[in-house]
């Protein structure tokens, strides 16, 4: 019996979606006894020519070259999912998206005209059609195997779409903002890092992006209580997922 094929592909971002699926190590294995992972190369320099019925893509899309080798890899997938921040939101770099990229180049590099890069940085699905997505920096562990397990198995896969504020609840987990006046996106974040921030007491910095309908209006005004300052609250909304429509439109200063 033939195993389908499994492809893992880099794009401009940090691999630590791509060591999360190292870090699954057991499941790793058991899954290898049923895809055959044909281009992965965090993990081996072994390529096989696809088309892939899996493609993994981490990473943002920050360059002409990017743009092209995009849309080779759909070309060649017959399901593309990206995963992670960088993939779904174009990731921290993204930030470039709110400044003049020339300045940047033309201060840090003796030579910027060596430099080829576009003005954004932008998600996998501003390029290509994808068909899913797997929100994170990095992506969770569990949720990725549910998900490529799902994809095998033609399922839809079961994915929290809720608020961080729900996981805080089901954990027991006290509000930070409430409790202790601490600036915290996770009411407008969706679930999935396991409640990893709050429970130590930090407030969430909204690694798994905006959840659905995000309230921003609402939380900007909260933020004004607690006394943050509009560029305060625009760095809020500028971090991991600076380029997710919700937190790029809330994080428009006055």
């Amino acid at each position: 019996m033939t195993r389908p094929k499994l492809a893992v592909w880099k794009f401009a971002s940090c691999d630590g979606c791509q060591l999360t699926l190292l870090d699954c190590e057991d499941e790793l294995l058991a899954l290898a006894e049923v895809v055959e992972i044909s281009q992965f190369l965090e993990a081996t320099s072994e390529i096989k020519d696809g088309p892939y019925d899996i493609s993994l893509v981490e990473g943002s899309i920050t360059t002409e070259h990017d743009h092209d080798r995009i849309r080779n890899v759909r070309e060649q997938s017959h399901t593309l999912i990206a995963i992670g921040a960088c993939a779904t939101a174009g990731g921290i770099q993204a930030l470039r998206n709110f400044a003049d990229v020339d300045a940047f180049t033309n201060t840090v590099y003796a030579n910027p005209d060596y430099i080829e890069t576009l003005d954004k940085s932008t998600a996998i699905a501003d390029h290509v059609k994808v068909d899913m997505e797997l929100r994170g920096c990095p992506v969770s562990k569990s949720q990725l195997i549910e998900l490529i397990t799902a994809t095998l198995a033609a399922r839809k896969p079961h994915i929290p779409t809720v608020s961080q504020c729900v996981e805080c609840k089901r954990a027991g987990t006290a509000c930070v903002m409430v409790s202790k006046g601490i600036p915290c996106m996770g009411p407008v974040t969706q679930a999935g890092c396991g409640n990893l921030c709050p429970k130590i007491g930090r407030g969430c910095y909204g690694c798994f992006g905006p959840v659905e309908h995000a309230n921003t209006d609402a939380l900007t005004a909260e933020f004004a209580k607690l006394g943050l300052s509009d560029r305060q609250t625009s760095d809020k909304y500028r971090y991991f997922n600076a380029g997710a429509d919700a937190f790029a439109t809330a994080g428009e200063s006055p």
